[in-house]
């Protein structure tokens, strides 16, 4: 039975009070978390502390201050919502941080949390020479996280982002503008490379859709409040992928490199492809399933790839 309100704000009065108390109800709801965030507790701090209007690194020391009535009661409220509907955290706050930045989000797009991030921050050492990348791609940008980041990361390159979805198209505008990118990054409606003009691309990168059919039908609910179509890669999850891979070839730079998160399909695409030495990253922070291929192998296995559309 769920306690009153009018008790919890009688009896919890601090921000860790508030913060313990939502991480044992999001625990006891047993809700779905990978959104951003990977544990109760995290995701507890990361709702109060915003609804609180505080940063997400507020110093520990006043973690004791007392909540007032209101603030009270619109943590409670923010908690149900977060129990009750399902709504992922982001959606909530309208923010979602990647690569170290802010980024606005809803549900027209995914939540990013692609551990491509961490590949960004260290420029995409030791693959590529820094200095040397003068032209990005992002694939099936959503909300410009990617492409925003990569700007961010090599501020002396163009960046071209793809989606084809304009709801996403809408929000990655959005962050363009608020980082301040307009002379960076230029946006594309576009399925894939399909309306894009043939560049020598340094890097291409993509988190495209990737989840099988049927895995898709046993996301938990809060997966189902993102848009479908940026998880659904078909039967087997790797139709977008193959594309990609496909297509790729025409617009590397010699040097470049072809990097595609695949998440839970890494293991049927390297069972599609046995012959390609995919190239699998390793991140500190946690996550798997991004290959990086160079431009030379992606030439090489174009036929493999081309013949896999069947």
């Amino acid at each position: 039975m769920q306690t009153p309100a009018s008790e919890i704000i009688s009896t919890l009065s601090t921000v860790r009070d508030y913060i313990r108390w939502a991480s044992s109800r999001f625990t006891e709801a047993q809700i779905s978390f990978g959104q951003g965030t990977v544990a109760a507790l995290d995701e507890a701090a990361a709702l109060v502390l915003f609804t609180l209007h505080q940063p997400y690194n507020l110093s520990e020391e006043y973690f004791d201050c007392v909540l007032t009535l209101q603030e009270r009661q619109a943590v409670i409220d923010i908690v149900d919502r977060r129990i009750n509907d399902r709504i992922p955290a982001a959606y909530l706050t309208n923010e979602s941080i990647f690569a170290g930045l802010s980024f606005y989000v809803d549900s027209r797009v995914l939540v990013p949390r692609s551990p491509i991030a961490e590949l960004i921050e260290q420029r995409f050492a030791p693959w590529v020479e820094e200095e040397s990348v003068t032209r990005i791609l992002d694939l099936c940008t959503g909300s410009a996280c990617i492409a925003c980041a990569c700007a961010y990361a090599f501020p002396q390159a163009w960046v071209d982002a793809v989606d084809l979805s304009a709801d996403a198209l809408a929000v990655a505008e959005i962050n363009v503008q608020n980082h301040q990118l307009e002379d960076s990054v230029t946006l594309y409606q576009s399925d894939l490379f399909t309306d894009l003009i043939v560049h020598p691309y340094d890097i291409i990168v993509s988190n495209p859709p990737y989840v099988a059919q049927q895995e898709w039908e046993q996301l938990p609910q809060e997966y189902h409040l993102e848009p479908d179509m940026a998880f659904k890669g078909g039967v087997t999850g790797l139709d977008l992928v193959i594309r990609i891979l496909v297509d790729a070839n025409a617009y590397l730079a010699e040097q470049g490199i072809l990097v595609v998160e695949v998440g839970s399909s890494a293991q049927t695409l390297q069972d599609t492809f046995p012959d390609v030495p995919f190239y699998w990253l390793t991140f500190e922070r946690g996550g798997d399933g991004v290959f990086l291929l160079t431009a030379e192998q992606v030439d090489h296995y174009h036929e493999l790839f081309l013949a896999a559309l069947g």
